[in-house]
């Protein structure tokens, strides 16, 4: 009887695991999908908010490249805007290593004239009331580099005006919006040289996207 029993209970133990185990399965299979989605959707928006949307008719989120450059903080990713097939402007992903309490990463979006059409931060690690002002949600100070023009002849206004430069500095804290201002124009720097020499950065085949086989 004991016997019995335990195999009774064990056999009911096993089927509820079965079960759950389906049920779980069957919760991630369906949520699976639309976490892509939406972590597809949130992609979007956020290389919306450096490349307008009327200079691309391209699938943006998954028209994109891996890069590597020292002046980009390391590898990075950039993606590839174009209208009706001919290229337009670059979201490239891109850190400022050098920030008062660590790196600070961005996204910077440029037309192929070298206009730039939007920063935005990503991450940071810099003090609250002070270095933070280069989140777009404490100060709109990010802002200050729509439309700015980015070549050769002009690269010595890019920095803050405490350096000499176009760029406003943050009271009693130079040394973050100097990092953000150095590295924008880095990048510019490195896309200028892309587009200038024609090199092969952007014939690569772009497969950077969300992967909604990813486990």
């Amino acid at each position: 009887m004991i016997e019995k029993s335990i195999l009774k209970h064990g056999g009911l133990l096993a089927l509820f695991a079965i079960v759950t185990t389906g049920l779980v399965s069957l919760t991630y299979l369906g949520t699976k999908t639309k976490i892509a989605v939406q972590i597809q959707q949130q992609r979007l928006a956020l290389l919306n908010a450096v490349i307008p949307s009327d200079y691309y008719n391209n699938q943006l989120t998954t028209s994109c490249v891996t890069v590597t450059d020292p002046r980009l903080g390391g590898e990075q990713t950039v993606y590839l805007a174009s209208l009706n097939g001919t290229p337009s402007a670059f979201a490239i992903e891109t850190t400022a290593t050098n920030g008062y309490s660590g790196d600070i990463d961005m996204i910077v979006g440029a037309d192929v004239s070298g206009n730039v059409l939007g920063v935005r931060v990503l991450k940071h690690k810099e003090t609250p009331g002070l270095g933070d002002k280069i989140d777009l949600s404490v100060s709109d100070w990010i802002l200050s580099f729509n439309d700015k023009h980015y070549s050769s002849s002009v690269k010595n206004q890019w920095k803050v005006k405490k350096d000499q430069g176009q760029f406003d500095q943050f009271t009693g804290a130079t040394i973050t919006p100097r990092a953000v201002v150095g590295t924008v124009a880095q990048t510019m720097q490195w896309l200028s040289e892309q587009l200038t020499e024609k090199r092969t950065t952007f014939a690569a085949s772009p497969h950077c996207g969300v992967n909604t086989n990813e486990q």
